[in-house]
């Protein structure tokens, strides 16, 4: 029964899993874990902490880590080896750095590390992959997948460059903070074998990290087919846009990760047929995340969306930033990347 719940973080991410934790935990002893000093306790909240070292000798089970990225190994480390199991929000850092030493003491602790990428508890991007899987399109021949929206519109309410994806030292830019595609095209397509990428500002949001992510990926070769993707992301669009498009010998199947759709062109037809429709609420994928990582805590099983999981995505997006720089494509490997061509 879990007991002691601690949330480190409190902004609009943090505040989300506290009020999901509060709901799912009725009864449960839940601490806030933030670098501010607690003049009040949160609301949903029966404590504060403004130290890493009382959140410990607090004994949480279970702790969020939803703090900036570039602070998530920091914290997450020590809890780790204090046995405590984590739900660390995407990305798991904003680097490799200390990555592969923290799923080792997971290992070591065995504590149960869940990678937030919730997107894959949605229920139409579940059927888009099932489909697929099933063959509805035939041998995928090509995927391409974009996300876009105007970074200062997301929070209305607050001040858009105070924000982290706003700010390299938080662990900002596009190609992190919209890191869900690289995840889950990943769960769907398999392994990436190597990446060619620019990053760049391309807007006028004064920021200090890329707006723009144009990724090009070449996923492990099956049957002697190598399948290439194209992912791009953006906080510039207007238009808030979340696609996927897999282009098949028997025909496309696209994803609306917006309207929860999913939809067919048949090879023949003249227009698209919807197959699938799950509008989801903005809670929804967030409470299955929860509802899933309760259980693996108490099943003691390994999550769907596991620690390497959350690796594998840094891999890719160190990757990319060396792409980038380099100007050509770069072998994606489980401990270094290579430059292969310019």
């Amino acid at each position: 029964m879990i007991c002691r719940v601690l949330i480190v973080g409190l902004g609009s991410i943090g505040k989300r899993h506290l009020r999901l934790a509060r709901e799912l935990l009725p009864n449960a002893d839940i601490r806030v874990l933030r670098h501010q000093a607690c003049v009040a306790v949160p609301e949903f909240a029966d404590g504060c902490f403004s130290s890493l070292g009382e959140s410990i000798k607090f004994l949480p089970q279970i702790a969020v880590i939803a703090n900036p990225a570039t602070l998530h190994v920091g914290v997450a480390q020590p809890l780790t080896e204090a046995g405590v199991h984590l739900l660390v929000e995407k990305p798991l850092s904003a680097s490799l750095d200390g990555v592969q030493r923290l799923l080792e003491s997971c290992r070591e602790q065995k504590t149960i590390m869940l990678a937030g990428y919730n997107l894959r508890f949605l229920p139409s991007l579940q059927r888009f992959r099932s489909l697929l899987n099933d063959g509805i399109v035939g041998r995928v021949l090509s995927v391409r997948c974009e996300i876009g929206q105007y970074l200062p519109a997301w929070r209305p309410d607050t001040d858009y460059l105070q924000s982290v994806s706003a700010q390299r030292k938080l662990g900002g830019g596009a190609l992190l903070e919209l890191s869900h595609e690289i995840d889950y095209l990943r769960w769907i397509f398999g392994e990436v074998d190597w990446v060619k990428a620019t990053l760049c500002q391309q807007g006028d949001l004064k920021i200090d990290v890329e707006d723009t992510a144009h990724l090009i990926l070449g996923f492990a070769a099956v049957g002697g087919h190598q399948l290439i993707g194209s992912v791009n992301l953006d906080f510039l669009r207007h238009d808030t846009t979340r696609l996927c498009t897999a282009i098949g010998e028997k025909g496309s199947l696209r994803w609306n990760g917006l309207t929860g759709a999913v939809e067919y062109f048949e090879f023949g037809a003249k227009e698209w047929h919807e197959l699938f429709r799950y509008q989801h609420q903005r809670d929804d994928s967030y409470l299955t995340e929860w509802k899933h990582f309760l259980h693996c805590v108490h099943a003691k099983e390994t999550p769907m969306i596991s620690g390497q999981d959350g690796l594998r995505v840094l891999q890719i997006i160190e990757a990319a930033r060396h792409s980038s720089d380099a100007g050509g494509k770069v072998k994606n490997t489980k401990t270094r990347t290579t430059r292969i061509n310019a």
